[in-house]
């Protein structure tokens, strides 16, 4: 690797080995070399600590399935110089995916708005709301698979993996509201998603070789015994229990400054989790509504999580009739 400009770490996403890789790797290369970590949950800024040269380091989050994700993240640390930033972009551009440029904070931009829906999910299932009927009216509202689908996608041992980084790092808003959460039960009965063929659902190879999906009462049983029976939600509410968590925590992103405008925002939702591009990603969505009616919505449900509450600078924008776009 010595004549490498640019080098990509992804290893395992543990602090410990990553802090003992890069400045193992940083010593093999030209001090003009840039470093990159595809981390999806771990602080560049802590990262960069263990670098002779931090300002030649930033993050560079994949997401998968890679080949199907245009988005990649470029996380900038404290040290991060212009010049590292500028190159990954443009390495990223000629990758042919979509780079966005986000401030490092826990779970970076779209894993946090991420998390703050599945947060919301878990709420609602230990409420005792039916996974099945979330999936499908989120489904037909434009999602491409449901969230609970979605967390069997991406692995229940990796949603497992990243709570305690949401929890611990912004435990304001990012709280357990039940002893255990459906997901950790689903943890802890070791269905670890479609990559051990159980979790929310069973999974079986299709025609095709590629893991079709099917009910499992295991796991209706599992989840009925915690929560009690499942029962039906009305749509508008399943809709604006995942949608406004996810719009309220974009919001305190774009206050913070670890995003720099709505239409990045935007455009990292369609290229990174495939938010429905009809709908033009959750800040167009905000508007579409009105701020006054969003801030009105979440105040519904501030009583059940933080991760509803408006901020203050929200809802004065929307007393002036303001606009995020």
């Amino acid at each position: 690797i010595a004549k490498c400009d640019m080098l990509v770490e992804a290893v395992v996403e543990l602090e410990a080995v990553k802090k003992q890789v890069l400045p193992a790797v940083e010593s093999q290369l030209a001090a003009s070399a840039v470093i990159t970590s595809n981390t999806s949950t771990i602080s560049i800024t802590r990262l960069a600590e263990s670098l002779e040269r931090p300002e030649n380091f930033c993050g560079m989050h994949f997401f998968n399935p890679v080949h199907a994700m245009p988005l990649v993240e470029i996380i900038r640390g404290k040290k991060t110089s212009d010049a590292t930033v500028a190159a990954v972009c443009a390495y990223a551009l000629g990758l042919g995916k979509k780079p966005i440029v986000v401030n490092d904070c826990p779970g970076f931009l779209v894993n946090r708005v991420l998390f703050a829906m599945l947060f919301g999910l878990e709420m609602m299932l230990a409420e005792g709301a039916d996974f099945q009927q979330v999936d499908k009216v989120m489904e037909s509202w434009g999602l491409p698979m449901g969230p609970a689908y979605l967390m069997d996608v991406i692995g229940i041992d990796t949603i497992n993996h990243c709570y305690p980084v949401m929890i611990d790092g912004l435990p304001e808003r990012f709280k357990k509201t039940a002893d255990v959460w459906p997901t950790e039960a689903i943890f802890n009965a070791e269905r670890l998603g479609q990559k051990n063929g159980l979790a929310y659902y069973r999974y079986e190879l299709n025609e095709k070789g590629k893991p079709g999906k099917a009910v499992d009462p295991d796991v209706i049983a599992m989840l009925a015994n915690l929560y009690g029976e499942a029962n039906a939600v009305d749509a508008d509410e399943i809709v604006d229990r995942l949608m406004i968590a996810m719009a309220m925590e974009m919001i305190h992103c774009l206050e913070e400054g670890v995003v720099a405008s709505p239409a990045e925002a935007d455009m990292s939702l369609i290229y990174g989790v495939g938010f429905p591009a009809f709908r033009g990603g959750i800040c167009r969505w905000m508007d579409e509504i009105g701020l006054q009616e969003v801030c009105e919505r979440a105040d519904k449900y501030t009583s059940i999580s933080e991760l509803y509450r408006p901020t203050e600078k929200l809802r004065a924008m929307a007393a002036n009739g303001g606009t995020l776009y």
